[in-house]
């Protein structure tokens, strides 16, 4: 296996020319959800104003199908919202999408923390597994969150886990260049497993903070592929190493199509979170309650646009209040100040 250690200046010519224009403003959620955002409210203008009717719960599905919350989700939304409307007697549709709104902010509530540690395994080198099917946007993910950890302190390792994709390994390499991580690969069509195995033994004797580890996505060789995910996180999580996170990475721009292939990959491997990479590329934004609901998983990242500081944490609130559209002509109040609409650290 080669270990591939940045060579001075690397990160420079990775990075290509300085930038000598203004700074481009971080994503917000806000700024990302902006096409999905426009979508339901020219769905839901036709409502506001009106007493709650017929009509009214029709454009409500209409809106919640069209942004891609899914069939099953969308029905037990309605359920709720309408045993609302009846017990507090709502006579305006405007404060239906009030209802809504604090109802979509209530289903996710929940722990998306990401696990840096394993209890139970004290010493133990903390390994984060990528998988999904290629073209998601995996080994770029693996590549932001690198620079992330990286610029907090943390010594990174990346394994090139995708032996099959030349690609994956070069394109690896140039986030390790940028943000000044170690990347263990190995020859064209070597053992996935090895080279992850390798990995973290490397940054168990470095002293490493974590391992990323990317993984092949050929689903065109399902049953392989997915004995080879489950065989990778068996020696993956043997000592010096432990999986504390398994992050399933999901492109938003194929909506209801993407969840089918990833139902495949949450079944075969101990997945703990999702990444939803392009949020900020969808129309149809609303496909974190589908993951949610269908899947059983937490999104725990997104990305809302192209640089490396807008893959963000997933924060409910500014979610909910971005894709009702938390202004004054939307008529949605935000739930919190403008300042959580900033990506975390």
């Amino acid at each position: 296996m080669a270990t591939q250690s940045p060579p001075d200046g690397a990160a420079e010519r990775a990075g290509g020319p300085a930038e000598t224009g203004p700074p481009r403003p971080a994503a917000t959620f806000a700024s990302g959800l902006a096409s999905s955002r426009r979508t339901l409210r020219d769905r839901l203008a036709s409502i506001r104003g009106r007493r709650p009717d017929g009509a009214t719960w029709e454009s409500l599905e209409e809106a919640l199908l069209g942004a891609d919350v899914g069939v099953a989700t969308t029905m037990a939304t309605l359920e709720r919202l309408r045993s609302t409307a009846d017990d507090q007697d709502l006579v305006d549709a405007g404060e239906l999408v009030h209802e809504l709104a604090d109802q979509m902010r209530a289903a996710l509530n929940a722990d998306r923390s990401l696990r840096a540690s394993a209890p139970d395994r004290e010493g133990a080198t903390p390994v984060w597994l990528f998988v999904g099917v290629n073209g998601v946007g995996k080994t770029t993910t693996i590549g932001k969150v690198g620079a992330r950890l990286s610029a907090q302190g943390q010594v990174v390792v990346m394994a090139a886990g995708d032996t099959f994709r030349a690609a994956a390994t070069s394109q690896l390499q140039t986030w390790a260049d940028r943000c000044g991580a170690d990347l263990i690969s190995g020859s064209a069509g070597a053992d996935p497993s090895s080279v992850v195995h390798d990995a973290v033994s490397a940054a168990a004797a470095r002293g490493a903070d974590i391992v990323l580890a990317d993984t092949a996505g050929r689903l065109q060789n399902r049953k392989n592929l997915m004995d080879e995910l489950a065989k990778v996180r068996r020696v993956a999580d043997r000592a010096p190493g432990a999986v504390v996170e398994t992050l399933l990475v999901i492109d938003a721009t194929t909506g209801q199509n993407g969840l089918s292939q990833a139902r495949a990959f949450a079944e075969a491997t101990d997945v703990t979170g999702v990444v939803l990479t392009k949020l900020d590329g969808s129309a149809k934004g609303g496909i974190v309650f589908a993951i949610e609901a269908e899947l059983g998983l937490r999104v725990k990242l997104v990305g809302l646009g192209e640089g490396a500081d807008d893959l963000v944490d997933f924060d409910p609130n500014s979610y909910v209040d971005a894709l009702l559209g938390a202004d004054p002509d939307a008529g949605v109040p935000a739930s919190h100040s403008p300042e959580q609409d900033r990506p975390g650290d």
